[in-house]
């Protein structure tokens, strides 16, 4: 007859790093008190299991209701390296709900991972900057991040991280420049971005050139992109191997060319035929933005005189696929028509 045995092993699925924990929702006041514990394990296993937990919505608003984000501030300064790699993991996760970037805004959050934008960790680093991203789709986020004071140490960190975080940094300076390019503009953005306008990384041009077109909405910001000679790289990029990169080179020169200077400073560069040959991009934002930059080119009558022979090329595109394409060639075609 056999026996019942009960081995002295955990079987094989059981995850021992894994906190033990009640279902969803209920499962929470027990992690959050466990995040305050002093034993380093158990606040290990408890930010393991939150990171699972905080991919649902609804356990954001409870996790943010019963106070979680206070207990995740305070492990921002924990001494182990994996708590607060776990801890900024948390918080990035949260941030990609609506909810959780709410939390962030009304419990300070972003003072609280500032501190950490110098951390030894990159994975820490990494995290706090895919958590600032989320934030800062947020137009209130964006707001929140400028407000904070952080545009001129975010542009600062430009120049010396990792090139993957660079791309999370140019994403959400690109947002919050949107807000407010003031504080940008004084801690000589407009050079930073110059350079990383010339990175042998393509996702680092495209989202520099983003970044450009958010900090030329100022008429300082222009200014600067002219004073700084930036027009030239900008032309450039407009013959790129990559087309979303040709696309933001354009968007930015449709808001620097507005200026006279901007202007005759395209013209000078050339920047007239690669436009032209832009607007056979398969992307429509490239073939908008081309015709946008090609149309302030034609109020310089030198840019007038030019473009008057492709009139046919214009007429074309009133009949694009994309509205806004459409739209955007028949104004084109009445300022290069226009006689005075």
């Amino acid at each position: 007859m056999a026996h019942a045995q009960i081995s002295k092993y955990l079987p094989p699925d059981i995850n021992p790093t894994q906190a033990a924990i009640a279902y969803g929702c209920r499962a929470l006041p027990k992690l959050n008190k466990e995040l305050q514990s002093e034993d380093l394990l158990t606040r290990q296993k408890a930010l393991v299991a939150l990171c699972d937990l905080m991919h649902d919505s609804e356990h954001v608003y409870t996790a943010i209701r019963i106070g979680c984000l206070e207990s995740l501030k305070a492990l921002l300064k924990d001494t182990s390296d994996l708590v607060r790699i776990k801890t900024t993991e948390v918080l990035y996760i949260m941030a990609t709900h609506n909810v959780g970037r709410d939390g962030f805004l009304e419990h300070d959050v972003i003072h609280a991972l500032s501190f950490l934008l110098s951390d030894p960790q990159s994975a820490c680093r990494e995290n706090l900057h895919l958590a600032f991203k989320h934030l800062a789709q947020l137009p209130a986020g964006a707001k929140g991040i400028v407000n904070s004071s952080l545009i001129p140490s975010l542009v600062w960190k430009l120049q010396r991280e990792e090139e993957g975080i660079q791309e999370l940094l140019l994403d959400t300076l690109a947002a919050c420049l949107m807000e407010d390019a003031s504080e940008a503009l004084a801690s000589r953005a407009v050079p930073f971005l110059k350079e990383k306008l010339l990175s042998a990384n393509s996702n680092i041009r495209s989202k520099a050139a983003q970044a450009l077109i958010a900090v030329s909405i100022p008429l300082e910001g222009k200014n600067q992109v002219w004073q700084h000679d930036v027009i030239p790289i900008l032309v450039h990029l407009l013959k790129d191997k990559e087309e979303e990169v040709q696309a933001n080179a354009a968007g930015a020169l449709m808001y620097v060319t507005v200026t006279t200077k901007g202007k005759y400073a395209a013209l000078d560069t050339e920047a007239i035929r690669p436009l032209l040959e832009l607007l056979h991009s398969s992307l429509s934002k490239a073939r908008l933005n081309a015709i946008k930059v090609l149309t302030m080119l034609a109020e310089a009558p030198e840019g007038r005189k030019l473009l008057q022979s492709h009139v046919p090329t214009f007429r074309a595109l009133e009949e694009d696929t994309s509205a806004a394409v459409q739209r955007a060639a028949q104004i084109a075609l009445q300022v290069i028509e226009w006689k005075p």
